[in-house]
């Protein structure tokens, strides 16, 4: 008899959010406006995606080998409390956000490749094998969601352009538009955001490119057109709205390293063992209910990606 052992953040996929409560596109759109008209927190707009041109291809197949050990974010917590320093720095961001154009939208790929290319998102899109995964999201703030990211795996798209045998790193660039961004107003931040994988990291399963959530386009808040989603490392490394994708020999120097090295480092894998310098990183608030539970080493994606890392020292520096 066979005897399957569930991973150690893993769930029955009957304790998610059922598939019908976020895939059912005409029910969400109800709900949404629903929402709208019970309380204030909601413009039903900010995550309803009709007038985007990719919005047949979802919902999409969820890969069932990536599963969940709490229920999915509610998408009205997850679509109002957002990240986006390049439209400010509060968590409502995402009225302003609404201001970025996500069509025509041109992801230039160059660096240390065989075939160089710029490509449109909409034919990007029809390039790739595109699915949806539940994935936890961790952000260093000591916060949580769980989420159904849809998308496609970045090595895909790496195999595509043919990296040179040289090429080590994996640097990712979000949009330079000051003009609409207020944020990138602000000449103390080094803009354009910028982040950095290894290749091995960029070639790993994990390591996701997501163009949806909720079973239809990604919201403009959450990073669209093309974002990246990591789920064993702290959120800031899952760059948002990339613009260009560039390979190279040497290790980037991510937008938060620069400002703060000694608080955001290259590599910021999650470790409750290694506390943020002014606050603890042992436990996270669950984003919708405010439970807190206990940090887990890698946010709990160890077995994909510890090998990654067994030839660095297990010390403050692997996950800073």
């Amino acid at each position: 008899m066979l005897i399957r052992i569930p991973r150690g953040w893993e769930l029955k996929e009957s304790a998610a959010t059922p598939e019908s409560a976020y895939l059912d596109r005409r029910n969400l759109m109800k709900g949404a406006a629903a929402a709208a008209l019970a309380g204030p927190f909601v413009a039903s707009a900010a995550w309803t995606a009709d007038d985007d041109p990719s919005a047949g291809r979802y919902p999409l197949q969820r890969n069932i080998k990536f599963t969940l050990d709490r229920e999915v974010t509610e998408e009205k917590v997850n679509a109002t409390y957002n990240n986006f320093y390049e439209f400010g720095s509060h968590k409502q961001i995402w009225r302003d956000a609404q201001k970025l154009p996500i069509r025509p939208w041109t992801l230039k790929i160059d660096g240390m490749v065989q075939k160089p290319m710029e490509i449109g998102i909409d034919d990007l899109l029809a390039k790739m094998p595109l699915e949806e995964r539940l994935y936890r999201h961790r952000c260093v703030e000591a916060w949580a969601m769980a989420i159904p990211w849809g998308g496609f795996e970045l090595s895909h798209l790496i195999k595509l352009v043919e990296p040179l045998a040289g090429a080590k790193y994996v640097q990712f660039e979000t949009f330079m538009n000051p003009r609409l961004a207020s944020g990138q107003r602000q000449t103390w931040y080094p803009w354009p955001y910028r982040e950095g994988l290894t290749i091995d990291e960029a070639m790993n399963e994990l390591t996701f490119m997501v163009t949806g959530t909720y079973g239809k386009p990604a919201a403009k808040q959450f990073g669209a057109p093309l974002r990246l989603a990591l789920p064993w490392k702290y959120g800031f490394k899952s760059a948002k709205s990339i613009a260009r994708i560039t390979f190279t020999d040497q290790r980037p120097q991510s937008f938060w390293e620069v400002i703060q090295p000694s608080e955001y480092g290259f590599w910021a894998n999650v470790n409750p063992a290694f506390n943020h310098p002014r606050w603890s990183q042992a436990s996270e608030r669950l984003l919708g209910s405010d439970k807190r539970v206990p940090t887990v080493i890698y946010n709990g994606y160890g077995e994909f990606v510890a090998s990654l890392y067994k030839d660095l020292p297990q010390d403050r520096a692997l996950f800073s």
